[in-house]
């Protein structure tokens, strides 16, 4: 597998920025993988916002908010692959699954982050994800808040058991959890 990289930290900890300076630093051609689904006008201005950041850099944006490992097999033309965000993916497909009647299980989120570390072990540059932590929190109070967050949690883990480097992002400040160079 090329580079496979995890950056993870609370809502608004600066993990995106970091990733994006990150995947800056390595030689393109680089795409941003989002996943984000465009649902109100909140919504729509922080993508807008999100695109500018990325424009200088000669960024080009791929929306897939469902078959990540499908759209890093179709990215073979790009050596950074950033994925923003894990959290937004795994929403989308519990979301998904319930609009088809069916449950979504921790299970599932397993064989479905499977997939995609074996769609990053084929592409043949560097793939950065982002995603947030949602184990150092209180347990939720209704059971789709506990399903979504054990199904990040279990997707989390097994992104970062690949990654060769995990970071942390606290208050915009990087902490390396594993492997890699400190930066």
């Amino acid at each position: 597998m090329a580079g496979l990289i995890l950056v993870t930290g609370g809502s608004r900890s600066g993990k995106s920025a970091h990733a994006q300076r990150l995947a800056e630093s390595l030689p393109g051609p680089r795409a941003y993988l989002a996943t984000c689904p465009v649902i109100d006008a909140e919504t729509a201005g922080r993508v807008r916002l999100h695109r500018e950041a990325r424009d200088a850099a000669l960024w080009e944006t791929i929306e897939e908010p469902l078959d990540l490992d499908g759209a890093i097999g179709r990215a073979a033309g790009y050596r950074v692959l950033l994925v923003d965000c894990l959290t937004l993916w795994v929403n989308n497909l519990l979301y998904e699954a319930e609009q088809r009647g069916e449950r979504f299980t921790e299970e599932a989120a397993a064989v479905r982050c499977r997939g995609l570390i074996a769609a990053c072990a084929a592409f043949a540059g560097t793939v950065i994800f982002v995603t947030n932590e949602v184990g150092m929190g209180i347990v939720p109070d209704n059971a789709a808040a506990r399903l979504f967050r054990d199904c990040a949690g279990r997707c989390n883990q097994l992104i970062a058991a690949a990654a060769g480097e995990v970071t942390l992002v606290v208050s915009g400040i990087p902490l390396r959890l594993k492997g890699g160079i400190a930066g």
